[in-house]
């Protein structure tokens, strides 16, 4: 199964590795659940929930390790997008990478699974 993307702030992933799990930002929080996309959908997620932050990691997850507390549910556009219900088991991370801003204000993305890094 195709990745599934989480931007956090550094910080707050640190505080998830000692603790096991991550819980969510304060939109995560207020929204009841955590907000993933797809490789095709993070860059655009990221400028328009993240524009020009830094200090921001990309958090790649293993959707097949979330079990029934992931669904995939309708949000910008009518596309379907990954949603949390519970916190995010570290162990279900596959990688984690900065999220360093470019020249021109915009995160810089690594090359994802199943997206064209340019």
């Amino acid at each position: 199964m195709a990745a599934i993307y989480h931007i956090c702030r550094e910080a707050d992933w640190r505080a998830a590795r000692a603790d096991g799990a991550y819980r969510g930002s304060a939109d995560d929080l207020r929204d009841g659940f955590i907000h993933f996309s797809t490789a095709a959908q993070v860059a655009e997620s990221a400028a328009k929930h993240r524009a020009g932050q830094a200090g921001l990691v990309l958090i790649e997850a293993d959707p097949a390790a979330l079990g029934p507390a992931l669904r995939w549910e309708p949000a910008r556009d009518g596309a379907l997008f990954p949603h949390l219900y519970g916190p995010l088991p570290c162990a279900a991370a596959r990688r984690v990478v900065p999220l360093p801003l470019g020249a021109d204000g915009r995160h810089v993305f690594p090359a994802l699974e199943g997206r064209d890094p340019r």
